[in-house]
């Protein structure tokens, strides 16, 4: 059985930019620091499996509020 190792550069260099993409994505709705969870998620994408996980957490992860009115109050 032979391994290809350009196939897995790919599937690793396809995963990085999907889940880097989504994970910004996720993050800027799910978190006050998109760019930090940009960042973990990247970095977790290297291996798939965890890229995926970290993905499914913050799928699941309740929504932030996001108020720009610009009113405060007080």
């Amino acid at each position: 059985m032979n391994i290809n190792a350009t196939l897995i550069g790919e599937i690793i260099f396809i995963s990085v930019i999907v889940i880097g993409i989504l994970s910004y994505y996720f993050g800027k709705r799910k978190t006050s620091t998109p760019k930090i969870a940009t960042l973990i998620g990247v970095l977790l994408s290297f291996i798939p499996p965890f890229g995926l996980i970290y993905l499914t957490i913050l799928v699941l992860k309740k929504d932030i509020n996001q108020s720009n009115s610009g009113a405060t109050l007080g």
